[in-house]
């Protein structure tokens, strides 16, 4: 029995020997010769399922670069000339570099920056406490008063301007207001005819034909030019009898004093609309500047008085800078 389970497994062993070996021979043959692209298709190969289209995506078309005729310059025009005239642009130009006639504009914004702080801390808490503490009438009659006291003023410039008609207005203004009016408090000349009119010396100069000059702000006086400098600050005064009066008799500062009274009226009379104009504008200082050129304008050309120029006008140009034509 021993002997024939010897045998049966000396046998067995070399049948399983080449069964082994023939199998593996079959398989590495069988590996060597699949070539690599069939290989390639199996699952496991990303290169083959990145680069393979979508099954769902369409085809697209190639792009083909297109080759441009050459085109010709267009020919030079008349726009183009660098010798183009001020006339081709437009009439509007002119005015619009008379309006931004601002040489000294980085020294007068310096001086609005002052002025504007007086204005914010000290002038217009004064002008609000003013106008909410002393009635509309009080108000009236006060600016009635101090601008009566100005009428010899008025009235040297009108026959300087020979503006006959107007300097008997001016007089019989101050005859009926000083008597009949208590001292110029009660304006009753107006309702008899003779309409308020204001006058100095630097309007008197632009009769005559002298331009304003370029722009300029002054500390604490505000927007002017070197013609009424000369002939507001420095000459007017000379034409005032009462300025003379107290300057003779040693009390300058009761004439200041009337002079600063009467710019803080007018100013507290108007500190709505300015502070309106200040809040719309996004640059005040042009604004500002376009605002004072139009009132001197229309005083010059003897316009109303009592009425700022039209101030919509001025807010309308607040969405293209200020110094610009509105287009």
């Amino acid at each position: 029995m021993k002997r024939t389970s010897k045998f049966t497994w000396e046998i067995r062993q070399p049948i399983f020997v080449l069964i082994a070996i023939f199998w593996a021979t079959l398989l590495g043959v069988g590996f060597a010769t699949v070539p690599n692209s069939e290989a390639a298709q199996t699952i496991y190969n990303m290169d083959r399922f990145l680069n393979e289209p979508h099954p769902f995506a369409k085809p697209q078309p190639r792009f083909q670069p297109q080759r441009q005729a050459p085109t010709t310059p267009a020919p030079k025009t008349k726009d183009w000339d660098d010798d183009l005239d001020m006339d081709d642009l437009g009439p509007g130009v002119e005015a619009a570099i008379e309006d931004i006639n601002d040489p000294l504009e980085p020294f007068n914004r310096v001086m609005f920056g002052f002025n504007e702080f007086l204005v914010k801390y000290l002038i217009n808490p004064m002008a609000r406490g003013y106008n909410a503490a002393v009635p509309d009438a009080a108000r009236e009659a006060i600016r009635n008063f101090l601008s009566n006291l100005n009428g010899p003023v008025v009235l040297a410039n009108d026959l300087l301007q020979g503006e006959l008609k107007r300097g008997y207005a001016t007089t019989m203004r101050m005859v009926i207001n000083s008597t009949a009016g208590i001292l110029g408090f009660i304006d009753i000349a107006k309702n008899l005819g003779f309409e308020e009119h204001n006058e100095d010396f630097g309007q008197t100069l632009a009769v005559w034909g002298l331009g304003e000059g370029f722009y300029l702000v002054l500390p604490i006086f505000g927007p002017s030019n070197p013609r009424d400098v000369l002939g507001k600050i420095l000459v007017d005064p000379y034409l005032d009898p009462l300025g003379y009066y107290f300057s003779n008799t040693d009390r300058e500062e009761i004439g200041n004093g009337i002079i600063t009274a009467r710019g803080f009226t007018n100013y507290a009379a108007f500190v709505e609309q300015i502070d309106e104009l200040r809040k719309s504008s996004l640059d005040f200082y042009g604004a500002l500047r376009s605002l004072y050129r139009q009132r001197r304008n229309s005083e010059i050309k003897n316009g109303g008085f009592d009425d700022l120029p039209n101030i919509d006008s001025i807010l309308d140009k607040r969405s293209v800078p200020p110094s610009l034509p509105k287009p």
